[in-house]
């Protein structure tokens, strides 16, 4: 059976969905997207993306197209018709099809936003055999724009960093600037070090992490010590453990860094445990 998804409040077999070759996500990367996971067919922290989602569209001056409510309500229907027990749902917003091109911002009245969804399934999400052995990273230079902060659409150089990571026969890249991580690829970065959890603290220069900011609040809960700063990759490889979050990945250890082995080069007790933590708590959380 062919996937269904959502264009502009359409549900169509994909082979039928189509976007204006004029949409300025496709022309300018005029777009924010989220990714909110599926665990027992329900959304995980599904308030939490949609926030994200409606400051990210504020701090680019551009209109959300859909409310709260029927994004949830489409949401839930992607989920339902195409049967994910545990996979994700894609989100992407842009600024619409002006009907040409042109630098300049159409105006919001009469040009509408684009709103596309679809999911994706992912068997097997939540107990990942990748978790079990840990990731590889490596550190590259950050040459991304300074506002990561907002969850545009401009993913080449993520890309570009995965590619880089696969062809040293790693599975990931930490971004570094100033001498200081700032964050992964797809994800936040952190570092073990006598048990205390450290993660760059929150500002323009990462994104502001839906699943970063449950795991912290769930490692505060069990009363272990976060303390939110920057670190280097030097420090990084002294670490105990160290691991990475996201909506997807939820909590996965990173064992190796630049070639060397973090701590034991197995997953650390800490990572493991707030995996647990938030899977178990998301799970009774989830909508």
């Amino acid at each position: 059976m062919s996937r269904i998804v959502y264009v502009n409040g359409a549900y169509l077999p994909e082979e039928e969905a189509t976007v204006s070759v004029f949409d300025r996500g496709f022309l300018m990367a005029d777009g924010v997207y989220e990714v909110t996971s599926v665990l027992g067919g329900k959304l995980v922290d599904f308030d939490g993306h949609a926030a994200r989602l409606a400051r990210s569209l504020a701090e680019l001056d551009m209109v959300q197209p859909i409310s709260h409510e029927a994004l949830l309500a489409a949401h839930r229907e992607l989920v339902a018709r195409n049967g994910i027990e545990e996979g994700l749902v894609y989100l992407q917003i842009t600024r619409g099809n002006p009907g040409d091109r042109d630098f300049a911002f159409p105006d919001p009245e009469t040009t509408t936003g684009t709103v596309v969804m679809f999911t994706q399934n992912k068997p097997g999400l939540a107990d990942s055999p990748a978790a079990k052995v840990g990731m590889k990273v490596i550190s590259i230079p950050d040459l991304r724009w300074r506002r990561r902060d907002i969850k545009t659409v401009q993913l080449l150089y993520p890309s570009m960093g995965k590619m880089a990571a696969k062809a040293e026969g790693a599975d990931d890249a930490w971004f570094v600037e100033d001498g200081k991580v700032t964050e992964g690829t797809s994800n936040n970065a952190y570092i073990v070090k006598n048990g205390r959890i450290i993660t760059r603290e929150l500002s323009q220069d990462i994104l502001h992490g839906i699943t970063r900011a449950a795991v912290l609040r769930f490692a505060a809960e069990a009363q272990m010590e976060v303390e939110e700063r920057s670190f280097t990759i030097d420090e990084a490889k002294e670490a105990d453990e160290a691991f990475v979050t996201s909506a997807t990945a939820f909590v996965m250890p990173v064992v190796e860094i630049d070639g060397a082995k973090i701590g034991a080069g197995t997953p650390g007790r800490v990572a493991a445990r707030l995996r647990e933590i938030y899977l178990e708590e998301s799970l009774k959380a989830a909508i």
